[in-house]
């Protein structure tokens, strides 16, 4: 009895070792906690703007290597586009967007799917309106981020600036 429990035993843990070493397809993820961000926020930081009038702004990001996000306008209307948005009770209005086209993109293993795709660092032009005054805008990007064999959940980054409204 006492060979047959320790026989019994010796099966768990070598099938919970066997569990805990195989790989899942997740594994080469990037790590929220190591890796940096699939998309990432360059710049400005700061800016100075004439209070009350519309203001050019160019916001600044960059696609992971080995990675790319759906463009805003998305070849299919079921992916995610990527989009900017700022908080509806904030006094710093977005007063217009323009996102770049898109770059053709193709999976290796289904030549036949055309995608719209943002890769390596690409500019969101803006018109920004604000008051007179300093302004932390705490505004937001969401885009979904994909590697050639498969997609991460969506995302949304903050976009932070420091606005100057004289």
């Amino acid at each position: 009895m006492m060979i047959l429990r320790s026989s019994a035993l010796m099966l768990s843990v070598a099938l919970a070792g066997l569990v805990a070493t195989a790989q899942s397809p997740f594994d080469n993820l990037p790590k929220q906690s190591k890796a940096p961000q699939s998309v990432s926020y360059l710049f400005p930081e700061q800016i100075t703007i004439p209070a009350g009038k519309p203001a050019t702004v160019d916001l600044h990001f960059k696609v992971a290597a080995g990675l790319h996000v759906n463009s805003h306008t998305p070849a299919e209307e079921a992916l995610i586009p990527t989009t900017l948005k700022f908080p509806e009770d904030s006094a710093v209005k977005l007063a217009k967007a323009d996102y770049p086209h898109g770059e053709p993109f193709t999976y290796p293993n289904d030549p036949g799917q055309k995608l719209s795709v943002y890769t390596g660092e690409f500019t969101i032009h803006t018109e920004i309106v604000a008051p007179k005054g300093d302004h932390l805008l705490q505004a937001s990007l969401r885009y979904q981020a994909c590697s050639n064999e498969l997609c991460l959940p969506p995302r949304t980054i903050p976009i932070a600036i420091d606005i100057i409204a004289k």
